[in-house]
């Protein structure tokens, strides 16, 4: 397997910076998203303060998403149309969704009184259909694109049960920029998305084995298995240690108001490696290899040059703008 991969560095290199950013991306993304859809549980008044803790971030939030997507359709053409043929309507449903919402964090500060309730829900359908569809393509992905009942009904499970992952990440994060009566919410709505994460972690970690005798075998023979041994103990030692977490807060550790969202990512950081490990070294689970979906090499090192600029960059703007806008959130203003 070592010598695959020194043989097929530029494939592989790839695969890592798309996953990368799609990583960057649900972490980022997600806890907007999470507010977007916790917004409807708001009052008008915390319904400003929510979105004005996700303001100077959201729109760049999403340039992550057009990186990993650029980079499966330039570096993996093939891939791109496989998966794109059979998650046509969810990443429709998708671009509908963020078109929604962006409309409506603009048009929501400067609409009229009358106005601002339906752009308020336009607002939350768009977080909440932008996620829905996200957590569809996952399950259809996991189960190799099955079309059948169950897999469709596996895929809407999994789509709630990343919409409930995005409110804990979205929730942690109001915890992070929020003070009060508001605070105090979104300590309850973390609480209430962590069950339901759980149901969707489990869902993902029975299905994905039994959905591919390879992965089966992948996690469960040696030393596979002792490697992947830890993946599960320390999500479950997260999960634990967050549910303890919020059950002092806010009032008995007003200190570790970051920590939940680092917890989360760490959650989210996990579940990821164990998905990465199971479809390697496939790009289409069960039907695409990485090597054999790749672009030709001369193209991929013409690219590679790109991806080394702009990857950086996006890096660094994202450390930027979170350090300079870091503390409690602030009313958002246009004028």
């Amino acid at each position: 397997m070592s010598e695959d991969i020194l043989n097929n560095w530029l494939p592989y290199t790839f695969a890592f910076l798309m996953g990368a950013s799609m990583l960057i991306y649900a972490v980022l993304d997600g806890y907007d998203l999470g507010v977007g859809i916790l917004s409807q549980q708001a009052s008008p008044r915390e319904k400003d303060k929510m979105i004005a803790s996700i303001g100077p971030f959201w729109d760049a939030n999403e340039t992550w998403l057009v990186l990993g997507v650029g980079i499966l359709l330039i570096a993996f053409p093939a891939a791109h149309g496989v998966v794109l043929t059979n998650l046509y309507l969810p990443v429709a449903l998708m671009l509908v969704g963020l078109i929604f919402r962006g409309v409506a964090f603009d048009f929501r500060a400067k609409a009229k009184k009358q106005q601002l309730k339906q752009w308020n829900l336009a607002f939350f359908l768009g977080s909440f259909l932008t996620a829905f569809s996200q957590g569809y393509m996952l399950g259809s992905y996991i189960l190799g694109f099955q079309q059948d009942w169950l897999g469709v009904f596996f895929s809407i499970l999994v789509g709630f049960c990343v919409c409930a992952g995005y409110c804990l990440v979205g929730a942690c994060w109001l915890i992070l920029k929020t003070e009060g009566a508001l605070q105090k919410k979104a300590v309850l709505w973390a609480r209430i998305a962590l069950y339901i994460t759980i149901v969707g972690i489990g869902l993902v970690s029975l299905a994905t084995p039994l959905a591919s005798a390879r992965i089966f075998d992948k996690w469960f023979s040696m030393p596979n298995f002792l490697y992947m041994s830890p993946i599960p103990f320390l999500t479950a030692g997260l999960v634990i240690g967050l549910e303890f977490l919020l059950r002092k807060m806010p009032q008995e550790t007003p200190r570790f108001e970051a920590l939940p969202f680092f917890m989360t990512i760490g959650i989210f950081v996990l579940c990821f490696l164990g998905l990465a490990f199971s479809f390697f070294p496939y790009i289409v689970p069960e039907q695409m290899l990485i090597t054999q979906a790749a672009a030709y090499e001369g193209s991929l090192i013409f690219i590679l040059i790109g991806v080394a600029i702009v990857f950086p960059i996006l890096l660094g703007y994202t450390f930027f703008a979170y350090k300079v806008f870091s503390g409690k959130a602030q009313d958002l203003r246009y004028d």
